[in-house]
């Protein structure tokens, strides 16, 4: 059919149109492309086809990981909250235990020293009523001795007898005691 065609135009007489192709190049062009098209959607859209499936899921599996990777961090993240809320609350519940002991301790302390304290009042208040007691015992002995000379050069009598002596000497004791008593009394109304 193309030698039909082409000796027909040949034949005419006219030449060839350089920008015309001739009719067997665009059938022979047409077929080619017809061929190729198929070739194309047979061999080579598949490849694309798997390519864009692989690319879409690597894509779909990296956000599915990046999720899970994300969700991981987030618990991981509650974890640590979780423990560093725990660790404040036992950190506070120390301090508290410690306060607690640290006033137990000082009212113990407190509490020994004022039995301490209150020992040493009471001991001291014995000791100062035996050197008290005494200290009047033998300031009456001296008193009465002295009382005993002192009446005797007033008397001129001799105060020798130990009885006569005890009573005189018991008698001026308690008639100083009562009017330092007596003393006493007067000061503290006025």
């Amino acid at each position: 059919m193309l030698t039909l065609v082409l000796p027909l135009a040949e034949a005419a007489g006219e030449e060839p149109s350089p920008l015309l192709p001739h009719t067997a190049e665009i059938i022979f062009g047409f077929v080619f492309l017809i061929l190729l098209a198929i070739a194309f959607a047979k061999v080579v859209v598949p490849k694309f086809e798997k390519a864009y499936a692989d690319r879409t899921a690597a894509i779909e599996g990296g956000m599915n990981e990046a999720k899970q990777a994300q969700a991981e961090a987030k618990a991981a993240l509650e974890k640590y909250n979780a423990q560093l809320a725990e660790a404040r609350s036992e950190a506070a519940k120390i301090r508290e235990d410690a306060r607690e002991q640290g006033a137990q301790i000082i009212a113990e302390m407190r509490e020994q020293a004022g039995v301490e304290a209150e020992r040493i009042v009471s001991h001291a208040r014995t000791q100062i009523d035996a050197e008290r007691t005494q200290a009047v015992a033998s300031l009456r002995g001296e008193v009465g001795t002295m009382a005993t000379t002192l009446a005797g050069r007033i008397v001129g009598e001799s105060l020798e007898d130990e009885a006569r002596q005890r009573r005189t000497v018991e008698r001026f004791l308690s008639e100083l005691e009562a009017s330092e008593s007596a003393r006493a009394a007067v000061g503290t109304d006025g």
